[in-house]
């Protein structure tokens, strides 16, 4: 389950930025995400992680100083370990901010951290109806999936990430090690 950490604390770390007003700035944000989910897409590049990075910040900004404030302490609760307190923010900003799928995202890790399967699977099931190029929340909807005992469908949600995002080496590691179930093949 290291992969889901992995974004959840990457998604925690783009949190410290101060994000552009809503309107044409937003319009531009979504032109900005898919050219870097393109250049994501190229198995061969070599920076995939300063790209990872930059998408990780564009789907971070809300788009409202309010929403960001309550993205803001979200996280930071969450980075110390207050899951109660994140839990709070992040269903604020979900309540005022239902079109923001990162919101729902990170809320969705919180859950998962709490035990909360089910509402850890509505929140990133949300999340991918906002950003279906969501590979965070992919990768969060295969580790629930693995844990959960369904290998199938978490091998199905990992292959649609790695589909997005074929440089994450903790995607390939999770496909390898369930391909064997996957395939019927015992070892």
């Amino acid at each position: 389950m290291g992969t889901l950490r992995r974004y959840l604390n990457a998604t925690v770390a783009t949190g410290w930025i101060v994000l552009a007003p809503f309107g044409a700035a937003h319009a531009q944000q979504s032109d900005r995400a898919a050219d870097l989910l393109r250049q994501l897409a190229n198995p061969d590049l070599p920076n995939w992680q300063i790209v990872e990075q930059e998408l990780w910040v564009e789907w971070s900004k809300t788009g409202s100083p309010a929403m960001d404030l309550l993205l803001r302490r979200g996280r930071e609760a969450l980075e110390e370990g207050e899951l109660e307190a994140a839990l709070d923010h992040l269903t604020a900003l979900t309540d005022h901010a239902p079109d923001f799928a990162e919101g729902y995202s990170i809320r969705g890790s919180v859950y998962y951290q709490l035990g909360l399967l089910g509402p850890a699977l509505n929140d990133i099931r949300t999340a991918l109806t906002l950003n279906p190029d969501h590979f965070g929340a992919m990768i969060g909807l295969g580790a629930i999936m693995e844990e959960a005992g369904d290998i199938d469908r978490a091998f199905a949600a990992y292959q649609a990430a790695i589909a997005i995002h074929p440089n994450e080496p903790d995607l390939k590691d999770a496909l390898e090690r369930l391909e064997p179930q996957v395939s019927g093949i015992t070892l």
